[in-house]
């Protein structure tokens, strides 16, 4: 089922998840330590790009669910946004990150008609160059701390624990 319709706003403050474990895939952040980050997000891209070669990758589950193209397209782009969240936290002062709308970004850049294979190889790369970068992060670095433009505070292992959330949380989506 192919289909562009519009996607209702997930309007979730997803920042429990720092607290709890995901009742829908079941992943904990915080069983994840600091110099973890990297290592699960490489265990993960392998199974993002299989499923984006999945012959059945643009299509829509239902029309108010993403497909698996989409929701691809849309973990790279959080990859790419959380890597530059990181580096803001690793190189200034409780830095307070620009405001991502990813469901503006997903119809403004038409998730729906990007190619899968394209979407494969950029989030592989993506998260080649974030795990690296959490693999650069100093011991005394782990605390250091940033905001979201709605005020939820992160220190350097909150933001990459919520971030993997996203990462295993939306393989259980695509069924990866």
């Amino acid at each position: 089922m192919t289909t562009n319709e519009q996607i209702p706003p997930d309007t979730k403050d997803w920042t429990w998840v720092l607290s709890q474990q995901c009742p829908d895939c079941g992943h904990t952040a915080v069983d994840v330590a600091g110099p973890d980050v990297g290592a699960t997000l490489r265990e993960a891209t392998p199974r993002w790009v299989a499923a984006l070669q999945r012959p059945d990758a643009r299509d829509r589950p239902e029309p108010t669910t993403w497909s698996t193209l989409e929701y691809g397209a849309h973990v790279r782009d959080g990859i790419r946004i959380f890597g530059a969240r990181l580096d803001l936290m690793l190189t200034q002062d409780d830095p307070l990150f620009d405001n991502w709308d990813q469901d503006a970004t997903a119809l403004e850049d038409r998730y729906d008609l990007q190619d899968p294979s394209v979407v494969a190889d950029e989030l592989a790369e993506a998260a080649r160059a974030t795990a690296d970068r959490f693999d650069s992060v100093a011991d005394d670095q782990w605390e250091r701390p940033g905001r979201r433009s709605n005020g939820s505070r992160f220190t350097v292992l909150t933001l990459g624990q919520y971030f993997l959330h996203d990462v295993v949380h939306h393989l259980h989506d695509v069924r990866a």
